[in-house]
């Protein structure tokens, strides 16, 4: 059987994880650099956007979301784990080795190997279009984990696409070859959706500064 099923579940598990520790690496760095200079206010509420009117940048405060942070990545990780439990409960039904825990990406994108009715139908079910690695969950998934490594702050944006643009190129070299079609259509709606945020953060900050 192909990997259309469980492979494309497992493709978009695989390239969540990667971009994931990318972002975490990358935006805690620069959540580490933005409050080196508000130490004073460390017990700043996690930023939202402000109903007020305020030209003054630098009064905003970009604080991480650990809570959300902590709890978008517990999930992913169980999730990872019940997927990773089912592969390799069907491997062992037919005898199969699939070497070390790591070549189970490239032992699914080989395709050499039977699925049954039980595991095809959890698969499909979970990258269907309201699926947990579905296209939509997903990419809001890598977006709602970005704004809350970043605390919302708009000067992240493009960090944090170049850090997920970094993991999927992680996955695909994980995974030995193209990424699933579902993977391909969820980066494109993450970049869509990086490319939305870009675009409102600018059109706030020209609302703030009438001189622009």
């Amino acid at each position: 059987m192909s990997v259309n099923s469980v492979g494309s579940a497992t493709a978009a598990n695989a390239y969540q994880t990667y971009a994931a520790a990318s972002n975490t690496q990358s935006s805690e760095k620069a959540a580490s650099e933005e409050t080196k200079t508000t130490a004073a206010e460390e017990s700043g509420a996690v930023y939202e956007p402000s109903k007020e009117t305020t030209t003054a940048k630098e009064a905003k405060i970009y604080k991480p979301n650990t809570e959300l942070v902590n709890k978008l990545k517990a999930d992913a990780e169980a999730r990872t784990s019940q997927m990773r439990s089912l592969v390799e409960q069907m491997i062992s039904k037919q005898g199969n080795a699939y070497g070390t825990a790591n070549d189970i990406w490239k032992f699914l994108a080989s395709g050499k190997y039977t699925v049954d009715a039980a595991t095809k139908a959890q698969a499909q079910a979970d990258i269907a279009e309201d699926g947990y690695w579905g296209v939509n969950q997903t990419s809001d998934r890598i977006i709602d984990f970005a704004k809350a490594l970043t605390g919302g702050d708009p000067d992240q944006i493009e960090k944090m696409r170049a850090a997920f643009e970094k993991g999927f190129k992680k996955a695909t070299g994980a995974w030995g070859k193209d990424l699933p079609d579902i993977s391909q259509r969820t980066y494109d709606a993450v970049m869509e959706k990086f490319d939305k945020m870009a675009e409102e953060a600018k059109k706030a900050n020209e609302a703030s500064d009438p001189a622009k």
